[in-house]
C-alpha cells in the first residue's frame, strides 16, 4: 500500500521541521474502485450498516524495512444490506477520520469480496501492509 500524497507531504514537512505532524487515529475502509495517490477515485459503501474500522497502535505490528502490517483482524460491522449492490470490494483504504477525512494510503485486497446482507467483512492479520518508499 503506498502512502498518499497527503501523508507524504505531511511527513516531509515534519521531517525538515517546517510543520509539526501528530499522526491521527487511523481508520480502515473499503473501496470497489482503484484509488489514486491524491485520494481520489474511491467508491466506499454507504449503505448496509457499513462503517470504517477504528485502529490503534495495538492493531499494527512493528515497522520494518519501511513497511508495517496489521497485527489484528480488522472486522467491519455485519452488513444489514448488500454493500454497493454486491460489487466486489477490492481495496483497503487508510483514513485519518471515521467519515470523510484524508486518505493516508491504500492497498489491494488479496481476495476481492462482495459483502452481502448478513456478511461480516474482515481483513485477516497480515493482509494490509502500509509502505513508505
Amino acid at each position: 500500500m503506498p502512502a498518499s500524497t497527503y501523508l507524504a507531504n505531511k511527513l516531509l514537512e515534519h521531517q525538515v521541521g517546517k510543520t509539526a505532524f501528530t499522526m491521527p487515529t487511523v481508520y480502515v475502509g473499503l473501496s470497489s474502485t482503484t484509488p489514486t495517490l491524491a485520494g481520489a477515485n474511491i467508491t466506499e459503501p454507504s449503505t448496509g450498516g457499513y462503517a470504517r474500522v477504528t485502529t490503534s497502535g495495538a492493531s499494527w505490528g512493528s515497522a520494518a524495512a519501511g513497511s508495517i502490517t496489521n497485527a489484528a483482524v480488522l472486522t467491519f460491522p455485519a452488513a444489514t444490506a448488500d454493500y454497493l449492490a454486491g460489487a466486489n470490494l477490492t481495496y483497503g483504504i487508510v483514513y485519518d477520520a471515521v467519515t470523510a477525512g484524508n486518505v493516508l494510503g491504500y492497498g489491494v485486497l488479496t481476495v476481492p469480496k462482495n459483502v452481502l446482507n448478513g456478511d461480516t467483512a474482515s481483513i485477516a492479520i497480515g493482509q494490509l501492509t502500509i509502505t513508505i518508499s
